[in-house]
Protein backbone atom coordinates (compact mmCIF):
# COMPACT_ATOMS: atom_id res chain seq x y z
CA UNK A 1 0.00 0.00 0.00
CA UNK A 2 1.43 3.44 -1.22
CA UNK A 3 2.72 5.59 1.74
CA UNK A 4 0.30 8.47 2.16
CA UNK A 5 1.71 12.44 1.84
CA UNK A 6 3.03 13.48 5.04
CA UNK A 7 1.54 16.72 4.75
CA UNK A 8 -1.75 15.42 3.87
CA UNK A 9 -1.19 12.79 7.41
CA UNK A 10 -0.66 16.12 9.06
CA UNK A 11 -3.38 18.33 8.14
CA UNK A 12 -1.09 20.88 6.73
CA UNK A 13 0.05 22.91 3.28
CA UNK A 14 2.82 22.03 1.55
CA UNK A 15 5.45 25.11 2.28
CA UNK A 16 3.60 24.80 5.92
CA UNK A 17 5.92 26.65 8.46
CA UNK A 18 7.57 24.58 11.54
CA UNK A 19 5.25 26.35 13.72
CA UNK A 20 2.45 24.89 11.41
CA UNK A 21 3.92 21.98 11.49
CA UNK A 22 4.07 21.35 14.86
CA UNK A 23 0.56 22.80 15.61
CA UNK A 24 -0.89 19.88 12.52
CA UNK A 25 0.93 16.94 14.81
CA UNK A 26 -0.19 18.21 18.13
CA UNK A 27 -3.99 18.46 16.74
CA UNK A 28 -3.34 14.99 15.02
CA UNK A 29 -1.69 13.44 18.25
CA UNK A 30 -4.64 14.26 20.56
CA UNK A 31 -7.00 12.96 17.66
CA UNK A 32 -5.27 9.31 17.41
CA UNK A 33 -3.95 8.82 20.47
CA UNK A 34 -4.65 5.22 21.52
CA UNK A 35 -5.56 5.82 25.30
CA UNK A 36 -8.22 8.00 23.79
CA UNK A 37 -9.11 5.45 20.85
CA UNK A 38 -9.14 1.95 22.56
CA UNK A 39 -12.64 1.21 20.41
CA UNK A 40 -10.62 2.59 16.80
CA UNK A 41 -8.15 -0.51 16.14
CA UNK A 42 -6.95 1.79 13.12
CA UNK A 43 -5.77 4.50 16.06
CA UNK A 44 -2.07 3.03 16.67
CA UNK A 45 -1.55 2.79 12.96
CA UNK A 46 -2.27 6.38 12.04
CA UNK A 47 -0.63 7.63 15.34
CA UNK A 48 2.37 6.25 14.26
CA UNK A 49 2.22 7.41 10.94
CA UNK A 50 1.66 10.84 12.40
CA UNK A 51 4.86 10.45 14.25
CA UNK A 52 6.95 9.51 11.24
CA UNK A 53 5.48 12.63 9.42
CA UNK A 54 6.28 14.90 12.00
CA UNK A 55 10.18 13.11 12.31
CA UNK A 56 10.74 14.12 8.78
CA UNK A 57 8.96 17.55 8.71
CA UNK A 58 10.30 18.90 11.88
CA UNK A 59 13.67 18.43 10.26
CA UNK A 60 15.33 21.38 7.95
CA UNK A 61 17.19 18.80 5.78
CA UNK A 62 14.70 15.93 5.82
CA UNK A 63 11.94 18.05 4.89
CA UNK A 64 14.45 19.59 2.27
CA UNK A 65 14.74 16.56 0.82
CA UNK A 66 11.26 14.98 1.29
CA UNK A 67 9.68 18.31 -0.26
CA UNK A 68 12.15 17.02 -3.70
CA UNK A 69 12.30 13.80 -3.33
CA UNK A 70 9.41 12.64 -2.20
CA UNK A 71 9.18 8.84 0.07
CA UNK A 72 11.96 7.79 -2.42
CA UNK A 73 14.42 10.63 -0.11
CA UNK A 74 14.28 8.00 2.34
CA UNK A 75 14.73 4.32 0.71
CA UNK A 76 17.13 2.57 -1.32
CA UNK A 77 20.06 4.98 0.60
CA UNK A 78 19.40 7.80 -1.11
CA UNK A 79 19.05 9.49 2.74
CA UNK A 80 18.05 12.61 4.23
CA UNK A 81 20.41 11.81 7.24
CA UNK A 82 18.99 11.26 10.74
CA UNK A 83 17.97 8.16 10.34
CA UNK A 84 18.96 4.75 11.12
CA UNK A 85 22.55 3.51 9.73
CA UNK A 86 22.23 3.74 6.22
CA UNK A 87 20.10 6.76 5.22
CA UNK A 88 16.67 4.85 5.24
CA UNK A 89 14.65 6.51 7.61
CA UNK A 90 11.85 2.77 7.53
CA UNK A 91 8.41 3.99 7.56
CA UNK A 92 6.22 2.54 10.06
CA UNK A 93 8.81 0.53 12.41
CA UNK A 94 10.62 4.37 12.93
CA UNK A 95 11.85 5.41 16.19
CA UNK A 96 9.57 8.62 16.71
CA UNK A 97 10.41 9.17 20.62
CA UNK A 98 11.73 12.38 20.15
CA UNK A 99 9.15 14.02 17.64
CA UNK A 100 6.45 12.71 20.27
CA UNK A 101 8.61 13.71 23.49
CA UNK A 102 8.42 17.37 21.49
CA UNK A 103 4.95 17.58 22.43
CA UNK A 104 4.21 15.02 25.53
CA UNK A 105 4.48 17.53 28.11
CA UNK A 106 1.62 20.15 25.53
CA UNK A 107 -0.57 17.07 24.94
CA UNK A 108 -0.39 15.01 27.96
CA UNK A 109 0.56 17.27 31.18
CA UNK A 110 -3.09 16.65 32.32
CA UNK A 111 -3.70 13.54 31.35
CA UNK A 112 -0.77 11.71 32.98
CA UNK A 113 -0.55 13.95 36.04
CA UNK A 114 1.88 16.84 35.12
CA UNK A 115 4.85 17.69 33.36
CA UNK A 116 8.28 15.97 33.14
CA UNK A 117 10.02 17.96 36.16
CA UNK A 118 10.51 17.08 39.55
CA UNK A 119 8.09 16.85 42.38
CA UNK A 120 7.30 19.46 44.45
CA UNK A 121 8.43 19.21 47.55
CA UNK A 122 5.72 21.41 49.29
CA UNK A 123 2.29 21.91 47.93
CA UNK A 124 -0.35 24.39 48.46
CA UNK A 125 -3.02 24.37 50.65
CA UNK A 126 -6.63 24.21 49.37
CA UNK A 127 -9.02 27.33 49.55
CA UNK A 128 -11.48 27.43 52.39
CA UNK A 129 -15.20 28.69 52.03
CA UNK A 130 -17.09 30.15 55.04
CA UNK A 131 -20.93 31.34 54.81
CA UNK A 132 -21.21 34.39 56.76
CA UNK A 133 -25.29 35.40 57.23
CA UNK A 134 -25.36 39.04 58.43
CA UNK A 135 -28.64 41.54 58.55
CA UNK A 136 -29.71 44.19 56.33
CA UNK A 137 -29.03 46.84 58.69
CA UNK A 138 -25.24 45.40 58.74
CA UNK A 139 -25.42 45.55 54.74
CA UNK A 140 -26.35 49.05 55.43
CA UNK A 141 -23.50 49.89 57.75
CA UNK A 142 -20.70 47.99 57.35
CA UNK A 143 -19.17 46.13 59.94
CA UNK A 144 -16.12 44.50 61.53
CA UNK A 145 -16.66 41.10 62.27
CA UNK A 146 -14.54 38.07 63.97
CA UNK A 147 -15.43 34.76 62.97
CA UNK A 148 -13.72 31.69 63.95
CA UNK A 149 -12.86 29.13 60.89
CA UNK A 150 -11.94 25.28 61.45
CA UNK A 151 -8.28 24.90 59.01
CA UNK A 152 -5.33 23.27 59.14
CA UNK A 153 -2.58 25.24 60.31
CA UNK A 154 1.05 24.78 60.28
CA UNK A 155 2.56 22.51 63.12
CA UNK A 156 4.27 24.19 65.54
CA UNK A 157 6.45 21.14 66.77
CA UNK A 158 8.11 20.36 63.59
CA UNK A 159 7.90 24.37 61.78
CA UNK A 160 5.89 22.42 59.39
CA UNK A 161 8.20 20.38 58.03
CA UNK A 162 6.45 17.30 59.02
CA UNK A 163 9.70 15.94 60.60
CA UNK A 164 10.62 14.77 63.94
CA UNK A 165 12.92 16.27 66.05
CA UNK A 166 14.21 19.05 63.50
CA UNK A 167 15.28 15.82 61.22
CA UNK A 168 14.80 16.41 57.57
CA UNK A 169 12.95 14.82 54.95
CA UNK A 170 15.08 12.49 52.90
CA UNK A 171 14.44 11.75 49.07
CA UNK A 172 12.10 9.27 47.60
CA UNK A 173 13.46 6.09 46.56
CA UNK A 174 10.97 5.11 44.23
CA UNK A 175 10.79 8.35 41.89
CA UNK A 176 14.79 9.67 43.13
CA UNK A 177 13.21 12.69 44.25
CA UNK A 178 11.35 13.31 40.91
CA UNK A 179 7.76 13.29 42.49
CA UNK A 180 6.71 11.02 39.24
CA UNK A 181 7.48 7.45 37.85
CA UNK A 182 7.59 6.06 34.33
CA UNK A 183 5.22 3.61 32.91
CA UNK A 184 5.91 1.93 29.82
CA UNK A 185 2.84 1.36 27.85
CA UNK A 186 2.95 -0.48 24.47
CA UNK A 187 5.06 2.23 22.39
CA UNK A 188 5.30 5.24 24.46
CA UNK A 189 6.09 6.20 27.86
CA UNK A 190 3.43 7.39 30.56
CA UNK A 191 4.78 9.69 33.96
CA UNK A 192 2.06 9.50 36.42
CA UNK A 193 2.89 11.36 40.53
CA UNK A 194 4.68 8.84 42.42
CA UNK A 195 2.68 6.70 44.70
CA UNK A 196 4.70 6.45 47.53
CA UNK A 197 5.50 10.02 47.85
CA UNK A 198 2.06 11.60 46.53
CA UNK A 199 4.16 13.55 44.09
CA UNK A 200 6.51 15.13 46.45
CA UNK A 201 9.51 13.89 45.70
CA UNK A 202 10.23 13.35 49.47
CA UNK A 203 9.60 10.84 52.27
CA UNK A 204 10.08 11.06 56.10
CA UNK A 205 11.59 8.67 57.83
CA UNK A 206 10.90 9.99 61.31
CA UNK A 207 7.48 11.92 60.93
CA UNK A 208 6.72 14.37 63.83
CA UNK A 209 4.27 12.59 66.33
CA UNK A 210 2.16 16.00 66.85
CA UNK A 211 0.84 16.06 63.08
CA UNK A 212 1.83 12.72 61.94
CA UNK A 213 4.40 13.57 58.94
CA UNK A 214 1.75 16.05 57.20
CA UNK A 215 3.48 19.60 58.89
CA UNK A 216 0.11 20.63 59.86
CA UNK A 217 -2.87 20.30 62.37
CA UNK A 218 -6.62 20.68 62.46
CA UNK A 219 -7.36 24.16 64.63
CA UNK A 220 -10.06 26.56 64.92
CA UNK A 221 -8.45 30.21 64.16
CA UNK A 222 -9.87 33.58 65.13
CA UNK A 223 -10.07 36.09 62.39
CA UNK A 224 -11.06 39.93 61.93
CA UNK A 225 -13.68 40.37 58.57
CA UNK A 226 -14.45 44.03 57.28
CA UNK A 227 -17.35 43.93 55.61
CA UNK A 228 -18.16 47.07 53.41
CA UNK A 229 -21.38 48.92 53.42
CA UNK A 230 -23.48 48.13 50.72
CA UNK A 231 -23.15 44.06 50.11
CA UNK A 232 -25.72 41.68 49.45
CA UNK A 233 -26.51 38.09 48.80
CA UNK A 234 -23.84 36.51 46.49
CA UNK A 235 -20.85 39.20 47.22
CA UNK A 236 -17.47 37.12 47.65
CA UNK A 237 -14.89 38.40 50.06
CA UNK A 238 -10.98 37.00 49.56
CA UNK A 239 -8.86 36.76 52.57
CA UNK A 240 -5.47 35.90 51.14
CA UNK A 241 -3.23 33.55 52.99
CA UNK A 242 -5.93 32.53 55.45
CA UNK A 243 -7.02 29.37 54.20
CA UNK A 244 -5.59 25.83 54.99
CA UNK A 245 -1.85 25.62 55.57
CA UNK A 246 -0.26 23.82 52.62
CA UNK A 247 1.44 20.65 53.25
CA UNK A 248 5.04 20.83 55.01
CA UNK A 249 5.74 24.36 54.64
CA UNK A 250 3.96 25.12 51.78
CA UNK A 251 2.38 28.44 51.15
CA UNK A 252 -1.41 28.73 52.51
CA UNK A 253 -4.10 28.93 50.24
CA UNK A 254 -7.09 31.55 50.39
CA UNK A 255 -10.45 31.94 52.48
CA UNK A 256 -13.28 32.77 50.42
CA UNK A 257 -16.14 34.45 52.29
CA UNK A 258 -19.68 33.93 51.18
CA UNK A 259 -22.33 36.55 52.07
CA UNK A 260 -25.70 36.15 52.64
CA UNK A 261 -28.33 39.10 53.62
CA UNK A 262 -31.19 37.78 55.47
CA UNK A 263 -34.81 38.88 54.60
CA UNK A 264 -36.30 41.89 57.00
CA UNK A 265 -39.85 42.09 58.25
CA UNK A 266 -40.05 45.27 56.55
CA UNK A 267 -38.01 46.34 53.75
CA UNK A 268 -37.30 44.45 50.11
CA UNK A 269 -34.18 44.75 49.04
CA UNK A 270 -33.64 44.88 45.08
CA UNK A 271 -29.93 46.05 44.59
CA UNK A 272 -29.57 49.33 45.71
CA UNK A 273 -33.08 50.33 46.26
CA UNK A 274 -35.56 49.47 49.35
CA UNK A 275 -39.13 48.86 49.30
CA UNK A 276 -41.82 49.03 51.76
CA UNK A 277 -45.37 48.34 51.69
CA UNK A 278 -47.28 50.53 54.08
CA UNK A 279 -50.72 50.07 54.79
CA UNK A 280 -53.08 52.91 55.10
CA UNK A 281 -56.92 53.22 55.73
CA UNK A 282 -59.50 53.55 53.20
CA UNK A 283 -60.46 57.58 54.85
CA UNK A 284 -56.89 58.35 54.23
CA UNK A 285 -56.09 57.13 51.05
CA UNK A 286 -59.39 59.25 49.61
CA UNK A 287 -58.67 62.28 51.41
CA UNK A 288 -55.02 62.13 51.25
CA UNK A 289 -52.60 63.70 54.01
CA UNK A 290 -49.12 62.61 55.10
CA UNK A 291 -47.71 59.65 56.94
CA UNK A 292 -44.70 58.61 59.01
CA UNK A 293 -42.56 55.63 57.71
CA UNK A 294 -39.24 54.03 58.78
CA UNK A 295 -35.73 54.23 56.72
CA UNK A 296 -32.90 51.62 57.07
CA UNK A 297 -30.58 53.65 59.04
CA UNK A 298 -32.99 53.76 61.80
CA UNK A 299 -34.77 57.34 60.97
CA UNK A 300 -38.16 58.47 59.92
CA UNK A 301 -39.50 60.31 56.97
CA UNK A 302 -42.47 61.63 55.74
CA UNK A 303 -44.50 60.61 53.19
CA UNK A 304 -47.52 62.93 51.50
CA UNK A 305 -50.30 61.03 50.03
CA UNK A 306 -52.35 62.67 47.53
CA UNK A 307 -56.03 62.52 47.57
CA UNK A 308 -57.86 59.25 45.82
CA UNK A 309 -54.40 56.92 45.75
CA UNK A 310 -55.18 53.55 45.25
CA UNK A 311 -53.75 50.28 46.54
CA UNK A 312 -50.29 49.86 44.86
CA UNK A 313 -48.94 53.24 44.73
CA UNK A 314 -45.85 54.16 44.84
CA UNK A 315 -43.86 57.11 46.16
CA UNK A 316 -40.15 57.42 46.36
CA UNK A 317 -37.57 59.09 49.05
CA UNK A 318 -34.10 59.44 47.11
CA UNK A 319 -31.05 58.73 48.59
CA UNK A 320 -32.64 56.42 51.24
CA UNK A 321 -31.98 52.84 49.89
CA UNK A 322 -28.59 50.73 49.94
CA UNK A 323 -25.15 52.25 49.56
CA UNK A 324 -23.19 51.29 46.63
CA UNK A 325 -20.79 48.50 47.26
CA UNK A 326 -16.84 50.24 47.26
CA UNK A 327 -18.74 53.58 45.49
CA UNK A 328 -20.02 56.82 45.53
CA UNK A 329 -24.21 57.33 45.88
CA UNK A 330 -26.98 55.59 47.43
CA UNK A 331 -30.58 53.82 46.31
CA UNK A 332 -34.08 55.24 46.47
CA UNK A 333 -36.61 53.74 48.91
CA UNK A 334 -40.34 53.02 47.53
CA UNK A 335 -43.07 53.83 49.60
CA UNK A 336 -46.35 51.10 48.21
CA UNK A 337 -49.64 52.04 49.48
CA UNK A 338 -51.71 49.01 50.92
CA UNK A 339 -55.38 50.32 51.16
CA UNK A 340 -57.45 48.68 53.60
CA UNK A 341 -60.92 47.48 54.12
CA UNK A 342 -62.21 47.84 57.72
CA UNK A 343 -63.37 45.43 59.58
CA UNK A 344 -65.54 44.32 62.81
CA UNK A 345 -67.33 47.28 61.95
CA UNK A 346 -69.71 48.78 64.75
CA UNK A 347 -73.53 49.56 63.85
CA UNK A 348 -72.70 53.15 63.18
CA UNK A 349 -69.87 52.56 61.15
CA UNK A 350 -72.10 50.40 59.15
CA UNK A 351 -74.43 53.44 58.78
CA UNK A 352 -72.63 55.48 58.04
CA UNK A 353 -70.65 53.84 55.32
CA UNK A 354 -74.08 52.46 53.94
CA UNK A 355 -74.86 56.26 53.79
CA UNK A 356 -71.78 57.00 52.24
CA UNK A 357 -71.88 54.59 49.72
CA UNK A 358 -75.35 55.35 48.48
CA UNK A 359 -73.52 59.58 48.53
CA UNK A 360 -70.74 58.09 46.51
CA UNK A 361 -72.37 57.07 43.09
CA UNK A 362 -70.06 58.86 41.04
CA UNK A 363 -66.53 58.49 43.29
CA UNK A 364 -65.14 55.54 41.95
CA UNK A 365 -64.05 56.14 38.51
CA UNK A 366 -62.42 52.56 38.20
CA UNK A 367 -65.71 51.29 39.45
CA UNK A 368 -67.70 53.37 36.82
CA UNK A 369 -65.48 52.65 33.69
CA UNK A 370 -65.72 48.82 34.45
CA UNK A 371 -69.75 48.39 34.82
CA UNK A 372 -69.67 50.50 31.72
CA UNK A 373 -67.71 47.77 29.94
CA UNK A 374 -69.66 45.72 31.31
CA UNK A 375 -72.83 46.95 29.64
CA UNK A 376 -71.68 47.37 26.68
CA UNK A 377 -70.73 43.92 26.27
CA UNK A 378 -73.92 42.50 27.52
CA UNK A 379 -75.39 44.76 24.93
CA UNK A 380 -73.50 43.15 21.83
CA UNK A 381 -74.01 39.92 23.11
CA UNK A 382 -77.86 40.50 22.99
CA UNK A 383 -77.02 42.31 19.50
Amino acid sequence: MAKRDYYDVLGVAKGASADEIKKGYRTKAKELHPDRNKDNPDAEAKFKEANEAYEVLKDAEKKAAYDRFGHAAFEGGMGGGGGRPGGGFGGGNADFSSAFSDVFDDLFGNFAGGGRGGGNRASRGSDLRYNLRISLEEAFTGLQKTINVPTSVACDQCNGSGAEGGSEPTSCPTCSGMGKVRAQQGFFTVERTCPTCSGLGQIIKNPCKSCQGAGRVEKDRALSVNIPTGVETGTRIRLAGEGEAGMRGGPSGDLYIFIEVADHELFQRDGMNLFCRVPVSMAKAALGGSIEVPTIDGGRGRVQIPAGSQSGRQMRLRSKGMPALRGAGSGDMFIELAVETPVNLTARQKELLAEFDELAENNNPESTSFFSSVKSFWDSMKG
